[in-house]
């Protein structure tokens, strides 16, 4: 859906942390901005956000799409505490996004950066466009950085050090995102448009603690759900000191975070 990585990033309960998660909320936001700004405007009256996390992106749609009613799903309680104080206008409803379905048809299903968790996303997919309205649409974006040097380094220290057993398992099982064409041949003989791209961010973090701040509330914790305290510590540490090396600093001290995103906007 992120110094004090130590924070644990919520592994102690196995919750998210919304305040890890929205040190960086502006360029969070960003993508969800820009996936949203490729969906055209039109009659909307039932709008889900799915994995709506703190609700920056529940607040986007409430925004945009003025009278329509706008439910958030999230299986998170601490993300949704956040999203309902923030987003009172919207309804939240706390569910798995692998196994909810819409209760009613709707108008648009917006998922931002949450169905790269699912390795059954590209069939969940098709049963949500199966429950749109005629003319709805489906917006999805998804961080595609399974081969950038921050994951390559996640992997490589997870193989390396005493906690091996458990965090192997855990790297092989994570979810590569498909190719462009992948997502269009998939669901273009079953919309009326595929609009599909691709944006690489760059982001200006704080050295190699901006970068594991940045993982810590998001693609670290699949690792660090699974390690004591002491171990997340020792874990992190490793990690900052490969990405010292996968980054160079820049004359002003800031590191460069390559982030590609994949965006995709099914219209049925």
């Amino acid at each position: 859906m992120t110094a004090a990585p130590c924070d644990d990033a919520g592994a102690a309960t196995g919750d998210w942390n919304s305040g890890l998660y929205l040190k960086f909320e502006e360029e969070r936001t960003r993508a969800a901005r820009d996936l949203l700004a490729r969906v055209p405007y039109c009659e909307t009256r039932l709008i889900y956000d799915l994995g709506c996390g703190p609700g920056n992106s529940t607040e986007l749609l409430t925004r945009s799409f003025q009278g329509a009613a706008v439910v958030g799903v999230d299986k998170s309680d601490n993300m949704l505490a956040v999203a309902r104080a923030r987003v009172p206008m919207a309804r939240f409803v706390k569910d798995d996004i692998a196994r909810w379905r819409p209760p009613a048809p709707a108008d648009l299903i917006f998922a931002n950066a949450t169905l790269h968790f699912l390795p059954d996303h590209r069939k969940l997919i098709r049963t949500l466009l199966d429950s749109l309205n005629p003319g709805g649409r489906i917006a999805v974006q998804m961080p595609n950085n399974t081969h950038e040097l921050s994951h390559a380094a996640m992997r490589m220290v997870a193989a390396d050090g005493p906690w091996a057993d458990r965090l192997v398992p855990v790297a092989k099982s994570l979810t590569v995102i498909g190719q462009a064409d992948e997502y269009y041949d998939l669901f273009a003989p079953l919309c009326r448009s595929v609009d599909i791209w691709q944006t690489i961010y760059i982001h200006p973090l704080d050295g190699p603690d901006g970068v594991v701040e940045w993982f810590a509330g998001s693609g670290l914790r699949p690792f660090l759900d699974l390690l004591t305290p002491e171990e997340s510590r020792d874990f992190l540490d490793r990690y900052r000191d490969r990405l010292a090396q996968a980054y160079p600093r820049q004359p002003d001290g800031k590191v460069l975070l390559r982030y590609p995103r994949l965006f995709f906007v099914l219209h049925k």
